[in-house]
Formats: C-alpha cells, sequence, structure tokens
C-alpha cells in the first residue's frame, strides 16, 4: 500500500531504488530487534529490463526545428544557446563536455575540435565542421564577455563566469525545445540531442565502433546499451535468416 501510494506514476528504475531504500530500513529494524521477523522479503520490487532507461531518439525533423528556431533569436543568450545546440546536435557531446570546451581547444588553422570526454577522461579530435564552427566563432566574437576565463561558454549577465556544471543545459535544452513546440517523448536534456546523433549515424550505416569513439565511449557494450532502437531501426538492420524463419 505504501509503494504504491508513493509510486504512483513513476518509472520502474524509479520504484526500485525506493523498493531497494524500503528493503533497507526493514532490514535495519529487524537487526536492531524492532521487529521480531526479517520483513525484506515482503518488499517486491519491479523488473528492470535492460537497456529501458534509453528515451527516444529526437526525430531528424525536430532537431532542425529547434535549430532553425533558435538560430532566429539574435539575441546574445540566443546566439549563445544557438552555438551550444549546434555543437550537441552535431557531434552528440555530453553536457559536461560543451561546459568544458576552452578556447585552446579549438584549432581554426587545422579546423579541429578537441573534446575532453567527461566520463572516461580521454580526448578526442574532431572535424570542426562548418556550420558549428561559424555558430561559436559568432558567438565569442559578438557576444562572449570579455573575461579572463578560457571556457568557451559563460554566463551573458555579471558576473561572467563559466558554468559550474552541465546541468545548466538541461535549461537552455528544455527552453529552446519549448520554443520551438517540440514536445519529446522523454528527456528533454542534452541527452535527447546526444541520442539523436546517435541513431541518425545508425540508421546512416555507420558501424557500432565507429559511433562509439566518437561518443567517447571505451567499450562497446557501453554503445550497444546507449543504442537502444525502435522496432523499425532493428528491422532495418537485421539478417536475413535462410528460410526467412528460425527453424
Amino acid at each position: 500500500m505504501y509503494l504504491k501510494r508513493c509510486c504512483d506514476g513513476l518509472r520502474r528504475a524509479s520504484i526500485e531504488d525506493r523498493t531497494v531504500c524500503l528493503r533497507d530500513f526493514l532490514r535495519h529494524l529487524w537487526r536492531t530487534g524492532r521487529t521480531a521477523i526479517d520483513l525484506t522479503g515482503t518488499v517486491i520490487g519491479p523488473r528492470i529490463y535492460e537497456h529501458e532507461g534509453i528515451p527516444a531518439a529526437l526525430r531528424p525533423e525536430d532537431v532542425q526545428r529547434v535549430l532553425e528556431v533558435t538560430r532566429e533569436d539574435l539575441s546574445p543568450v540566443g546566439l549563445r544557446d544557438y552555438a551550444i545546440l549546434i555543437l550537441l546536435a552535431t557531434y552528440g557531446l555530453r553536457a559536461a563536455e560543451v561546459v568544458s570546451l576552452r578556447l585552446d581547444d579549438i584549432d581554426w588553422r587545422r579546423d579541429v575540435l578537441q573534446v575532453r570526454h567527461s566520463k572516461t577522461g580521454t580526448c578526442s579530435e574532431l572535424p570542426l565542421l562548418r556550420e558549428p564552427g561559424e555558430a561559436v566563432l559568432r558567438y565569442v566574437e559578438k557576444v562572449r564577455p570579455s573575461s579572463p576565463h578560457r571556457e568557451i561558454f559563460l554566463r551573458i549577465q555579471a558576473p561572467h563566469r563559466p558554468f559550474k556544471n552541465g546541468s545548466i543545459l538541461n535549461c537552455v535544452t528544455s527552453a529552446r525545445l519549448r520554443a520551438a513546440g517540440i514536445t519529446p517523448q522523454g528527456r528533454k536534456g542534452p541527452h535527447a540531442f546526444r541520442h539523436a546523433h546517435a541513431v541518425s549515424l545508425l540508421r546512416a550505416g555507420v558501424p557500432l565502433k565507429i559511433i562509439g569513439d566518437m561518443l567517447g565511449h571505451t567499450s562497446a557494450a557501453a554503445t550497444a546499451e546507449y543504442l537502444k532502437l525502435a522496432t523499425e531501426d532493428l528491422r532495418s538492420i537485421g539478417l536475413d535468416l535462410p528460410g526467412g524463419m528460425l527453424p
């Protein structure tokens, strides 16, 4: 009854977190003599399925729409947000990787973008494509505040400091999706763009190993777990079986 009341509407993973806490509490009561028997076995959590936590990807037209709408905002915040969004959409970067980008990470002569992957600590050199390069350059030249900080993206309003962490991009992406009239299935944060980028690469026939390298994964398992696909995607890459069916 307690779980039903407090977990109504939550995802299975969130419900499981609460059942684990409740079991720990009941186990503590039993071990300290407050209950006559161990009641942990009476708390049954939901079944958790592998890969179920991966959100549905934004559709390509949704990504294009939010970029177009944001590009029309020529305010200082708009120019900054557009540069952030096009980096997310073009490279599938994590939020922490975007906010940690420094001016020295862009080699304008070689058209190279260096990215420090926040989860693995490794670095990748990615080609600086024209659109994201122009967006970042426009932001830096026109509206980036003068500052001793080397991070590319700073607060527009004083004090002009770098973002503390990538969580601020949840506000940026949510607001820009809302302005574009887009309501994603699942998350509205930067990871929605990362997942959309990964799925677009898969649909284009890019091997999983290369996708994993581009996303900064160190194992194939990480890429496979991240790229949960819709049924139509699985069908599109499925192998034809002899005779058309399993024995």
